[in-house]
């Protein structure tokens, strides 16, 4: 399968979900629970394999929630999302992991499904009062939103922009390695949108405050939802113009230009930053 054919691939996922605001009155015994116990997945293991809680094991063994929200329904079955007391200890049977952690574990829907769950979790738990007035807020039932009954004023679930720029020169990539990345690893620039800037105008000036160069023939390449916290990350690839690195010590510690046979460690493949490496990659292994 070639680069261009799994991004679509990619780019397809969840087609069989339906987003809802408020549960039918009915949601079937076998309902899908993303339950979070301190921000990371509560799952079963079975014979080697991962499991999502359905409703009829929730309930049975009277799991202590704090939280729950309405998802949608995926491929016919009612999805929430949940949060476990975290006073309380991880119930026999399951285990708790990262979302990271579960690349390659679940099925990427379910992957996807689980960051949606957290991030709007997260939205809800942090919007429980009007940030105007401090009325308590309600839910919607006729969109994503939570409305003050006091003042009117609505609030949505916060989704930041982010810029993540593969830069290309012939046949090099450049790539840079942050503080914050595992050792000896290295990915492509990315940064967040600011307010006012298109998305091109973010691509010029992230590479121009990170590396210090100039670059041109701006294109889009895919998006990803990255739920660390609420991030949406809009891939794009861009052609070196002019210009010397720099990097700026704040947020990169190296950078420099590689070819496909001198790659350093780059990043695993849940990620868009990946997906643009291999784009890369497949790119310069034709031409070879």
């Amino acid at each position: 399968m070639t680069t261009d054919a799994k991004l679509k691939q990619k780019s397809s996922l969840l087609d069989n979900f339906t987003p809802f605001y408020s549960p039918p009155q009915d949601t079937g015994s076998f309902s899908m629970w993303f339950i979070f116990y301190k921000n990371q997945l509560l799952i079963q293991e079975k014979q080697g394999s991962y499991h999502i809680p359905l409703l009829n094991i929730v309930e049975q063994e009277k799991l202590p929630l704090t939280n729950q929200l309405y998802l949608g329904q995926y491929d016919s079955i009612h999805c929430f999302g949940a949060e476990l007391n975290p006073k309380t200890s991880i119930p026999s049977g399951y285990q708790s992991l990262g979302l990271r952690q579960l690349f390659g574990l679940i099925s990427d829907d379910l992957l996807a499904l689980a960051g949606r769950a957290i991030h709007l979790l997260y939205w809800d738990s942090t919007t429980q009062f009007c940030g105007r007035c401090g009325h308590a807020t309600i839910l919607k039932t006729d969109e994503r939103a939570k409305e003050c009954p006091q003042c009117g004023l609505i609030n949505y679930p916060q989704l930041a922009p982010a810029v993540i720029i593969l830069i290309e020169k012939g046949d090099e990539i450049l790539l840079a390695r942050s503080p914050r990345f595992k050792t000896g690893m290295y990915s492509v620039i990315a940064g967040f949108v600011e307010p006012g800037e298109t998305l091109e105008q973010a691509v010029s000036r992230e590479i121009r405050e990170e590396v210090g160069i100039e670059v041109h023939n701006i294109h889009y390449f895919g998006s990803q939802h990255w739920p660390f916290p609420q991030s949406l990350m809009i891939a794009f690839t861009a052609e070196y113009l002019s210009g010397q690195i720099t990097i700026d010590h704040r947020e990169i510690e190296d950078a420099d230009w590689f070819t496909i046979e001198n790659l350093p460690p780059i990043p695993s493949k849940m990620s868009i930053s990946r997906w643009l490496i291999d784009w890369f990659i497949e790119k310069h292994s034709k031409v070879k």
